[in-house]
């Protein structure tokens, strides 16, 4: 009985940090750590780095060496001889336009990767909040759908009561045993879809993250500050990563031009060697000593040393059509690059602006929501006095509280969309960071998975739900 709260507090130690994660910064950082897409441009990025390094190289002395052991039969000859080299080769190349090009096309990768990298960041902050918020709206939906369940299960009562009695057609019994039983489905559903929100943020995070906090109902939207749209747009042009990645392509591509054309050039390139060579032969001549393996067989030896320096001038004259195919390549590539280019720019304008406009609009959407909150509500209890004196039906009840229902539900989205299209216009700025999501994450007080009341009071209600009859 003893081990039993021990393995489980050990259990609660072993688990990571991020399985109690309750806010929406706490859920970034382990997707920070748990994000497959974000650890793939990491290593993008890690890529184009090392091919500038490597370009560089190419361009730095080049030293290597050498050494060699050999030992030959001549047929019909007793014997045989033996011979020893080693060396050592520098070269240096003082001009070669294509190495050149590369390189400076391949610095221009690296600072685009790096750009990609801050756009996969900020990427990562709106997939996050939109995974989050998405569950957030489903629990929601969910305790809205299991509320009108149990108030459709209520009035079906009490449509079967009034039937008894005499007092509601067998028609009004039908509608809201159709209701009821609509009810019961779109309960499933929503639980179904509440699972698929959790798993798709654990997809980021790689954790399971189920406790979340949420907006209070007093959330008021405001306007974000920075001038008009023209302004917004003009910032995003300016700042973006994206947009700076894809013009820094360019500007590879038109290297990688310069290197295509330069196969037609010259190159120029210093070296410097040094070899040692020594051989031991069975030919009879000058020098002769003694082998001591074979006392009775002279022996031939030689070693001398050579250096080297000297300038070596490439001159390319025809490579069967290569370098032109590669010019023409090349120029295709800067040419795709460059429409990349223009089209990168005119999304940006124009998801800047729209994300302007729907962040402006979505304060007035999250007052009218509120509104028709308000009205919806009025509308289900006015007709519940109404069918208490015999001046509304059931199916006038049944109606104004689907809308209601309704109502709170578009409610709650457009609240968490607002919050999500806030980061958007950020992103799209691109001044996205951790601390615009601090700011968002202030507003999150409320625990999402904290028991909910719901907001009518179906007539009825202070009973026990009985079961529909089979």
């Amino acid at each position: 009985m003893l081990r039993r709260p021990l393995a489980f507090a050990l259990t609660l130690a072993l688990l990571p940090a991020s399985a109690f994660a309750q806010d929406l910064v706490q859920t970034y950082e382990l997707a920070r750590s748990g994000d497959p897409q974000l650890s793939i441009a990491e290593s993008n990025r890690q890529i184009s780095h090392e091919g500038a390094v490597q370009a560089r190289a190419a361009l730095l002395p080049q030293l290597d060496g050498s050494v060699g052991l050999n030992r030959s039969y001549v047929a019909g000859q007793d014997g045989s001889s033996r011979s020893r080299t080693y060396g050592a080769g520098l070269s240096q190349t003082v001009f070669d336009l294509s190495q050149i090009s590369n390189l400076r096309a391949q610095r221009q990768l690296d600072t685009a990767a790096s750009f990609d990298l801050t756009a996969a960041n900020q990427s990562l902050i709106t997939r996050t909040s939109a995974a989050y918020f998405d569950v957030l709206v489903a629990i929601e939906t969910l305790a809205a759908a299991e509320a009108s369940e149990e108030a459709l299960q209520t009035q079906f009562d009490f449509a079967s009561r009034r039937l008894e009695v005499g007092l509601a057609p067998i028609t009004d019994v039908h509608e809201a045993r159709a209701r009821y039983d609509g009810a019961r489905a779109q309960v499933i559903l929503s639980r179904n879809a509440l699972e698929d929100a959790y798993q798709a943020l654990a997809e980021i995070t790689g954790t399971p993250v189920r406790s979340l906090r949420a907006l209070p109902e007093d959330f008021q939207p405001e306007v974000p500050a920075g001038g008009d749209v023209e302004s917004w747009v003009a910032a995003a042009v300016e700042q973006n990563p994206s947009l700076r990645a894809a013009e820094y392509s360019v500007r590879a591509a038109e290297h990688a031009v310069t290197s295509a054309r330069s196969g037609h050039l010259p190159r120029l390139s210093l070296g410097a060697n040094y070899s040692n060579n020594a051989y031991w032969g069975g030919i009879q001549g000058v020098g002769q000593v003694p082998d001591p393996d074979n006392p009775g067989l002279p022996t031939t030896t030689s070693d001398r040393e050579a250096y080297g320096v000297g300038l070596t001038l490439t001159v390319p004259i025809f490579s069967g059509g290569a370098t032109q195919s590669r010019v023409r390549e090349a120029i295709a590539r800067r040419d795709i690059a460059a429409d990349q280019l223009t089209q990168t720019r005119r999304a940006l304008e124009r998801n800047a602006r729209n994300a302007y406009q729907t962040v402006v609009a979505g304060v007035s959407e999250v007052e009218a929501r509120r509104l028709a909150v308000i009205s919806a509500r009025s509308a289900y209890d006015a007709s519940q006095v109404g069918l208490e004196v015999g001046t509304r039906t059931v199916v006038d009840v049944l109606i104004n509280q689907q809308t209601l229902f309704q109502a709170e539900e578009q409610f709650a989205l457009a609240r968490y969309n607002f919050l999500q299209n806030r980061l958007l216009l950020s992103q799209a700025v691109g001044t996205l960071g951790i601390s615009d999501l601090q700011d968002v994450n202030r507003l999150l007080t409320v625990d999402a998975n904290a028991p909910t009341t719901s907001p009518t009071a179906p007539v009825g209600s202070q009973q026990q739900p009985s079961p529909p009859p089979q």
